[in-house]
């Protein structure tokens, strides 16, 4: 595989090392944990994407699962269910986690855990998000930034706020639909290579007609 298009390339920018003006770096060569899986060549703003989930313990067996080619700004947080306090009591306060306190740790049955966060591929998440736990967003879309999502957000959509709400679709149901067909994401990266061309073309009509072409 050509260098430049190695996705466990930890530093994907020509002369960068984690420390230049772009501070870019594709974040599936970074993951240490097992309970996170990024697919090839999404990249974060950043040199620690670890550091961006928060409250993610084993024990809740949740995954954060982010497919390829997304794109996550500087200081995007994954907040994930470890961070929930179980809401089906008198009290919400965690006893058990203090020393001291004569309460056993609730099992999780009765913890409010939302299930996995999965992001989709070709998603831009923009700077300062917040993701909350279970939150499924779709192929494509973009997420404003300082945005607050908390429910689940389509294929190609937009979504900006506290809390995020769909400010529009990036195209018309017909494109959308064909990009969910083609899946450029998970062809080749030859094949991605030579359709970029299409993938840059501000000519939807142009882009619908060879995306035909090809399905």
């Amino acid at each position: 595989m050509n260098k430049k298009l190695n996705p466990n390339a930890k530093y994907p920018v020509p002369g960068e090392d984690g420390h230049g003006p772009y501070d870019v770096t594709y974040i599936k060569p970074t993951i240490t944990r097992s309970n996170i899986v990024v697919g090839d060549f999404s990249y974060y703003s950043g040199s620690n994407f670890e550091n961006c989930v928060m409250h993610h313990y084993e024990f809740y067996g949740d995954k954060l699962i982010i497919g390829k080619y997304c794109q996550i700004a500087a200081g995007v947080e994954f907040i994930m269910n470890g961070a929930n306090h179980k809401m089906n009591s008198a009290s919400a306060f965690p006893f058990y986690i203090f020393e001291g306190w004569n309460q056993e740790v609730p099992p999780l049955s009765e913890m409010p855990c939302k299930g996995d966060t999965i992001v989709g591929n070709d998603v831009w998440i923009g700077q300062d998000a917040v993701i909350l736990p279970g939150v499924q967003i779709g192929d494509g879309a973009i997420i404003g930034l300082k945005s607050v999502v908390g429910s689940d957000v389509e294929p190609y959509s937009i979504v900006a706020g506290n809390p995020a709400k769909l400010i529009r679709k990036r195209f018309d149901d017909e494109l959308i639909s064909l990009l969910q067909e083609l899946k450029w994401w998970d062809k080749p990266v030859d094949e991605v290579q030579e359709l970029i061309p299409i993938l840059n073309d501000g000519d939807l009509e142009r882009v619908k007609h060879e995306i035909k072409e090809r399905l």
